[in-house]
């Protein structure tokens, strides 16, 4: 059975899931989730014979959320990756990521590649590093109706999201896009249908466990890792060019709308030992939640043979 407690990590208090015994396995999450967008991936993992564990990050959930919108840099969430290792007993994990916690991943393995097994993302490729600071180009590309640029302004999507937490969940993780690209004069969920029924994979309890989370800590955690991407391309310019040395793997759904502005082919060009691509037919953003099965067979087979 999963165990919940708390770590001290970096300075702050870091809600952890865990589960079973062995060689380590980190579960990152991304935006906007908590440990609970893993739940079908602990059992499969455990049997196999690894500890499985899947934090809170930095913002969310039952984890600190500092004040300071630069404590959310790339170095802090990698940081809190390191400590995390650490704090574990542990000299080394498979770390794992979705979203924006594939994001972490890839970046714990460049920048600590001698703490990392393997590294797997999922729906989030690693990109090369720009070379101009990319919001800039992101306005340039995909116009400020794109939705980082929307989440860059403190407090706006705050009070969108907050207002009704629950039909932002309902929206996010259950509704279809009609339109990329938030409508000038109104908000994210504007881009989204409001579903009559949850999609098979997302049941109602799932939803009550988001909206505690998020009702908990708020929105403005998780939307300052947004605030920090320029930032972050300042921070990382020594490893400009560097290659992601762990063994990697990366997986997508093949209807996953971040496909519509990154380039998944960068990984074979970034990472010096590919062990795989996975896409799954017919799947969108939520892959661990949409297709476990895939998602769980292909991660099993790609830390087996590490």
């Amino acid at each position: 059975m999963t165990s919940h407690r708390q770590l001290s990590v970096n300075g702050l208090s870091v809600h952890i899931a865990e589960q079973g015994e062995g060689p380590l396995v980190l579960l990152l999450h991304g935006w906007p989730e908590t440990w609970h967008s893993w739940r079908h991936q602990f059992q499969p993992l455990v049997d196999a014979g690894y500890r499985v564990v899947a934090p809170d990050q930095r913002g969310y959930g039952r984890t600190d959320s500092p004040e300071g919108v630069e404590q959310y840099g790339i170095l802090h969430l990698v940081g809190d990756v390191v400590g995390l290792i650490d704090a574990l007993g542990e000299k080394q994990a498979v770390v794992i990521g979705h979203d924006w916690g594939a994001v972490v991943a890839w970046q714990t393995a460049l920048l600590r590649p001698d703490l990392v097994r393997g590294v797997a993302g999922i729906s989030v490729p690693p990109a090369p590093r720009s070379p101009a600071p990319p919001l800039s180009l992101l306005r340039e590309h995909l116009g400020e109706g794109f939705y980082q640029i929307y989440f860059q302004h403190p407090g706006v999507a705050e009070a969108e999201f907050e207002a009704d937490v629950r039909t932002t969940f309902r929206k996010v993780l259950g509704g279809d896009m009609i339109a990329p690209g938030v409508p000038e004069g109104g908000g994210f969920l504007d881009q989204f249908t409001a579903p009559q029924a949850l999609p098979p994979w997302l049941d109602d309890e799932d939803v009550d466990v988001a909206v505690e989370a998020f009702t908990r800590s708020g929105f403005r955690g998780g939307l300052n890792w947004y605030r920090n991407i320029d930032r972050n391309w300042e921070l990382t310019a020594p490893w400009h060019n560097a290659r992601i040395t762990p063994p990697a793997l990366f997986l997508s759904g093949e209807r996953d709308v971040v496909r519509q502005f990154t380039d998944p082919g960068a990984i074979k060009r970034i990472s010096q030992d590919l062990r795989g691509v996975v896409d799954v037919p017919g799947a969108g953003h939520w892959l661990p939640q949409e297709c476990p099965a895939e998602v769980n067979a292909a991660l099993l087979d790609f830390i087996e043979n590490l």
